[in-house]
């Protein structure tokens, strides 16, 4: 029995060693509502974590993660009411199905929205990727980094204010831009269908959808480069970053560094 035992805490060990550890950071100064979403169809496990949460300024939340967690996004939701409308319009930006609580199933996100994306791994031959992307676009500057040395996504600028007219928004009730749309959510191109803003029709392959057909690429690429910008932004090799998985590196997500 004393040996069942002590193999029973010897497994149980190993399993909360097989867990990465996840840092959210609200360096904002002001309230905001992270989400997360991991998608079912790709992991067998989920994180215990709620996929949505307040957290007030300059507070910190930490949770663990399967060290294979795959297809796994983290971003902020801004100006949040709840109250009236619990749904994916109860935040000025960000918002998801569910309200506060992201569906786990359908709550992505309603872009504009800066992510933080994952895919981690456990398989030693397969490193860890992750990125910063404004594929959705942005909402809140982020950082992502980790604590074994390897490179970081960054979008430090705020890219609100600044924003090419025709992707600038929403606004806040004084006005001011808390976003700043990617042209294909903006969809300024005549057919979403085949645009070269989206990578889509005549255009879903690297080859026929580069960075040059992508209007207002440059803005978001020349503020933020280490970021990822559009559907096939790894040409520009600051956009999509590894970390070996024998590291078992934790992560973290500072909004407003």
């Amino acid at each position: 029995m004393k040996n069942m035992r002590f193999a029973t805490l010897l497994s149980l060990a190993a399993v909360a060693a097989a867990d990465r550890t996840i840092t959210v950071y609200n360096n904002c100064p002001f309230t905001i509502w992270p989400a997360m979403y991991t998608n079912p169809n790709v992991n067998s496990v989920i994180p215990s974590q709620p996929t949505g949460w307040a957290q007030a300024a300059y507070a910190t939340v930490r949770f663990n993660v399967p060290d294979n967690w795959a297809a796994a996004r983290i971003w902020g939701r801004r100006n949040c009411d709840f109250s009236v409308n619990p749904g994916p319009n109860s935040c000025l930006d960000g918002g998801c199905n569910g309200g506060l609580v992201c569906d786990r199933v359908t709550g992505t996100g309603v872009p504009p929205a800066t992510l933080a994306e994952f895919t981690l791994s456990n398989n030693p031959n397969v490193p860890d990727n992750y990125d910063v992307s404004l594929v959705d676009g942005y909402n809140l500057p982020m950082r992502l980094s980790n604590d074994r040395g390897c490179p970081e996504g960054l979008c430090g600028v705020d890219l609100g204010p600044n924003c090419p007219a025709p992707l600038k928004g929403p606004f806040d009730s004084v006005g001011f831009p808390v976003g700043c749309k990617s042209a294909c959510e903006a969809g300024l191109a005549p057919d979403p269908n085949n645009s070269p803003n989206c990578c889509t029709g005549s255009h879903n392959t690297a080859a026929t959808c580069p960075p040059s057909g992508v209007q207002y690429y440059s803005y978001f690429k020349s503020n933020c480069p280490n970021t990822y910008v559009y559907a096939y932004d790894e040409s520009s090799g600051d956009a999509l970053f590894t970390c070996p998985s024998t590291s078992r590196a934790d992560y973290t997500v500072t909004f407003c560094p």
